[in-house]
């Protein structure tokens, strides 16, 4: 029996920071952010949208009311969680009306939650094939003003259906995870930013990413050029690309066009948004869906997923046949052409203005889902 990804989308918020205008401000050479790490633009949200209201948005869009009353598992993957009991997928199953009788919780694994939401939500349906599962990855990368990571900040959200005989991409079986207790990212309780380290946080997901896929290729015979393309968490997008070159050496030119080719195709998307944490590997698989026009059901696409800390795991998919019919290109289009671009001083003003929840409050966002009011320190969402 098949299982995989029957319905895929991403939400983001409506504001954006154009990184020349952030590198001028910095005082940067503005090729340090569009070549060097290679971002564009970079997501911004203010204090009445959170990770709640992206992860709504993410989802409304994609079910349907048989999905609603077939959906008896929801989970939500993030590093940006609201509450340290109650988790996002409790509210997220009362604000898409779905049907009462679903478990729903909240995994954390630096930007590897994601994943393991997949993963079992995928054994879930595979002992429970007449149900389907939600799976979301939504979160808020910020490092700070006039920080290091400044310009690899971001926010949004992907939701992922899961079903029995899906309509766009077949998960295989078959993965390997790889766990390594390693510093080289984290933020303690109540520290409102991350701390890294960076040199040993690129090493550490290079050398992950070679461990992952020479032990799976080994252990189930598999070689570089059985794959089309190669997806990878993307905290930036030339992060990726240093993982896939450490590797093409290994294979003919054909497979190096051809799996280079397919990068760009899925860091478009990326480009214009910034690091989704959990989401950035699945947004990266939007993108490469969307934009690439010569994707065959005959080969693999191969996924590396990496949290900091660390954990790492590769994987592999099939699409399927008419997988395109299936896709949300023009709306993921509009969602990011008609984002409002912010002055560094509009991005600042709003970076700053936090949210406080021991303030009883009420905002005016009408953005769908958006935080509507803060009383004794529930948000209340608009609906």
């Amino acid at each position: 029996m098949n299982v995989g990804i029957d319905q895929i989308s991403f939400h983001v918020p409506n504001f954006y920071v154009d990184m020349v205008d952030l590198a001028n401000a910095r005082n940067v050479d503005p090729n340090k952010f569009l070549i060097g790490i290679g971002q564009e633009k970079m997501a911004v949200n203010p204090k009445s949208q959170d990770i709640i209201t992206f992860a709504t948005n993410a989802a409304k869009q994609i079910l349907t009311d048989d999905d609603l009353n077939k959906i008896d598992l929801i989970i939500v993957g993030t590093e940006s969680s609201i509450d340290e009991s109650k988790a996002a997928a409790v509210v997220l199953h009362r604000l898409l009306d779905i049907q009462p009788f679903a478990r729903s919780f909240e995994v954390k694994e630096a930007c590897y939650a994601g994943t393991a939401g997949l993963q079992m939500a995928l054994n879930h349906v595979r002992l429970h094939p007449d149900k389907k599962a939600l799976v979301i990855a939504t979160d808020i990368a910020k490092y700070g003003l006039n920080s290091g990571g400044e310009p690899t900040q971001g926010a949004g959200a992907v939701a992922i259906l899961v079903a029995a005989n899906p309509k766009i991409l077949v998960i295989h079986e078959e993965s390997l995870a790889l766990t390594q207790d390693i510093y080289d990212f984290w933020r303690p309780t109540n520290q409102a930013y991350p701390l890294v380290d960076g040199p040993l946080s690129n090493e550490t997901y290079i050398q992950s990413f070679n461990q992952v896929w020479n032990t799976y290729n080994q252990q189930f015979n598999q070689q570089i050029s059985d794959y089309q393309a190669l997806l990878f968490h993307i905290p930036y997008t030339k992060m990726g690309k240093k993982a896939l070159q450490s590797v093409l050496p290994t294979a003919d030119q054909i497979t190096q066009e051809r799996l280079l080719q397919h990068y760009e195709d899925s860091i478009q998307y990326s480009r214009q948004v910034g690091n989704l944490y959990t989401g950035s590997l699945y947004l990266g698989l939007i993108s490469l869906l969307e934009n690439s026009q010569d994707l065959k059901t005959t080969q693999k696409i191969g996924l590396f997923s990496y949290g900091s800390g660390a954990v790492a795991e590769f994987f592999t998919a099939s699409l399927v046949n008419g997988y395109q019919e299936h896709l949300h290109h023009s709306l993921h289009q509009n969602l990011l052409n008609e984002r409002k671009r912010l002055s560094i001083e509009e991005y600042e003003k709003m970076f700053e203005d936090s949210l406080d929840v021991n303030v009883d409050q009420e905002f005016s966002d009408t953005y769908p889902y958006s935080i509507q009011s803060i009383h004794n320190t529930i948000r209340q969402y608009r609906k």
